[in-house]
């Protein structure tokens, strides 16, 4: 058997090459590369996805949440709380706004941001609070949307890693003022290069974050405003409309490997994920005390694996300065970042390569 990836983008691509490569192909002969209609077909495609009205494509995740906090009014002055659980994309825009972050801990079993700790850190400077629905899982949005709607504070949705996710059934991205997703390629819908998304369920909002992806302008040289160059290309729309038709059916292969995987290690020593919400397992992630040990002998049997994320937000030498930027601040996540390891799943991941990740582990464990 051949080495197992973490992700395999190879077999993903030959399961639908003909379209693809059409898709391509049309893009070129069109040679319409910059917004267009492919750009505008996939924003109609991937709203309706999320049952919102409004879906306006940015050039990445990162670039879509900026938007949506600059949406939020988001400025110097104001505070974002948001999970020390996740990747730097989520403080970065933040950052970029001119704004703080204020970071708060996860909940133990499903990774997402604490609630309590959320209303805990609310002040009279919170803008918006910007839940990360991390993995594949929506956090849990009632309690977060009810105090943002007491206290007047807006919302915006990470869910670079939950296209597809629900909560009570709702969407990911379609609860609070804004969503943001990710195409990068790894993701469950994964363009092939950079390319993000906003949702949004307000009319002004969607036309001014149209204008803010395209300079600012409504006509070729007539600038409203003072906008970014955050344009999605129009081949990565035309590549992510061939594979949105796929993505329901990739999450129930993703779901159906994750409770495989469940079955499979449920007697080991490992913790395994917790779902409260539909789950869409854009990553496996188990717990083990000794990771570091297990991640080497996975390897040493050709099994990659991956850790999401070694080093909380909070610990990272670019926050040093912020409040909490110290070990023991936030003893959840830091945890988490000593024992979470993520396992292969990919929708094209054969029971035989499954099999062997377990076989591998149980032989690790010794059982």
């Amino acid at each position: 058997m051949e080495a197992i990836q973490l992700v395999d983008l190879k077999a993903q691509y030959l399961s639908i090459k003909k379209e693809i490569d059409e898709a391509i192909s049309n893009t070129i002969e069109n040679s319409s590369f910059i917004m267009g209609e492919s750009v505008k077909k996939f924003e109609r495609e991937f709203a309706a996805f999320c049952n919102v009205p409004h879906a306006i494509a940015a050039s990445s995740g990162t670039t879509a949440l900026h938007l949506a906090l600059i949406g939020c009014g988001v400025g110097p002055g104001d505070e974002v709380i948001l999970p020390t659980h996740t990747f730097i994309a989520t403080a970065e825009a933040i950052c970029h706004c001119g704004a703080t972050p204020v970071f708060v801990d996860v909940e133990p079993d499903t990774y997402n941001i604490d609630p309590e700790g959320t209303r805990a850190a609310i002040t009279r400077k919170t803008k918006v609070i910007l839940p990360v629905h991390l993995y594949g899982q929506c956090a849990e949005m009632d309690p977060i949307l009810e105090m943002a709607e007491r206290r007047g504070i807006k919302i915006v949705e990470d869910s670079a890693q939950a296209h597809g996710a629900e909560y009570k059934g709702r969407k990911a991205g379609a609860m609070g003022n804004f969503g943001c997703f990710s195409f990068f390629p790894g993701k469950n819908l994964g363009a092939y290069g950079d390319a993000g998304m906003v949702v949004t369920k307000n009319d002004s909002d969607a036309q001014r974050l149209h204008l803010l992806v395209n300079h600012g302008r409504s006509l070729k040289y007539e600038h409203r405003m003072i906008g970014f160059n955050y344009r999605m290309d129009a081949l990565q729309a035309s590549i992510l409309s061939v594979k949105l038709r796929y993505l329901d059916k990739w999450t129930e292969e993703r779901r159906r490997l994750a409770y495989r995987y469940n079955e499979l290690l449920r007697d080991l020593p490992v913790e395994i994920p917790t779902e409260r919400h539909k789950h869409v397992y854009h990553l496996y992630v188990i717990q083990y005390e000794n990771r570091d040990a297990l991640s080497e002998a996975l390897k040493a049997e050709g099994i990659a694996t991956g850790i999401h994320y070694p080093i909380p937000l909070h610990l990272q030498p670019c926050f040093q300065d912020l409040p909490n930027s110290h070990q023991g601040a936030f003893p959840v996540t830091e945890r988490l970042a000593s024992r979470i390891l993520s396992l292969p799943l990919y929708p094209e991941l054969t029971d035989a390569e499954q099999d062997k990740v377990a076989e591998c582990i149980r032989k690790f464990l010794g059982y």
